[in-house]
C-alpha cells in the first residue's frame, strides 16, 4: 500500500471493499438503472468512489465528469484523468468558468466563500443534468469526517443520490484507496476541494485529518 499516510485505524480493508461494493450495486439496480455519474475532481475521495463504482458495475457503467474553474489546479485535472485510465471509466470535461464568471460580473466583490459554493452547486447541477442524460444515479464522494464536520457545500458536493464513502473517516479513505492500489500520487497529495489557487482543507479546518479522526 505505498503512497498511503500512516496511523489509519484499524480496518479490514477487503471486507470494507466487498460490503461497499455490493451496495452500490444493490442501491443503483434497485431503482432499475445500471449507471453512475461522479465528479472526479482528482482528489482521493473521488477517485475512489469512482473505482468502488467501477469494481460494483463494471467500468462502462461509470462516467467520471471533471468541471475545473479557470483558477483550478492543472495538476488536479492531471490527477483526476490518471485515476480516469487506471480504473478505466470514461470520462466528460466540462469547464465551468463562463456560468460562474457570468453570475459574478454581477458581484465582483464576492467573497472566495460565496465563489467556491456557487462552484460547487454549479458543478451539482451538471451531474445531476447527465444524469438524466445517462439513465444515471449521482454517486457521492464526501466522507465520515466532512460530514461529521460538517465540511461541505450543502446542495453542491454533498448532494448526491447514494455516498458510497460516508461511513468512511477520511484516514480509512486513504488506507482503503491504498489498499485498491490507486495512483499514489493521488493518495498521498494535501487534501484540497480546489475551490481557489492554494486552498487546502486542512488550512481552512485549522487542523489536520489524522488529528480528527484520533
Amino acid at each position: 500500500m505505498a503512497g498511503a499516510p500512516p496511523e489509519f485505524p484499524p480496518t479490514n480493508y477487503a471486507l470494507a471493499e466487498r460490503i461497499i461494493t455490493r451496495f452500490i450495486r444493490d442501491e443503483v439496480r434497485k431503482t432499475g438503472l445500471e449507471r453512475v455519474v461522479v465528479g472526479l475532481s482528482g482528489g482521493v475521495d473521488s477517485s475512489l468512489s469512482a473505482a468502488l463504482a467501477a469494481r460494483a458495475l463494471g467500468p462502462a457503467n461509470v462516467l467520471g465528469v471533471m468541471m475545473p474553474y479557470k483558477t483550478s489546479s492543472p495538476d488536479s485535472l492531471a490527477d483526476a484523468r490518471t485515476v480516469a485510465r487506471a480504473i478505466g471509466i470514461r470520462t466528460a470535461t466540462i469547464d465551468i468558468t463562463p456560468q460562474i464568471d457570468a453570475y459574478f460580473e454581477r458581484f465582483p466583490g464576492a467573497s472566495s466563500l460565496r465563489r467556491g459554493n456557487k462552484m460547487a452547486r454549479e458543478r451539482m447541477t451538471i451531474l445531476y443534468d447527465l444524469s438524466a442524460e445517462q439513465g444515471a444515479l449521482v454517486l457521492g464522494t464526501s466522507n465520515k469526517t466532512e460530514l461529521l464536520l460538517g465540511y461541505g457545500t450543502l446542495y453542491g458536493d454533498m448532494a448526491s443520490a447514494l455516498n458510497p464513502i460516508g461511513d468512511l473517516y477520511k484516514t480509512q479513505v486513504w488506507g482503503l484507496a491504498a489498499f485498491l492500489d490507486l495512483p499514489s500520487e493521488v493518495i498521498s497529495k494535501a487534501p484540497s476541494a480546489d475551490l481557489w489557487s492554494g486552498q487546502t482543507d486542512e488550512d481552512e479546518l485549522g487542523f489536520g485529518y489524522h488529528q480528527v479522526d484520533a
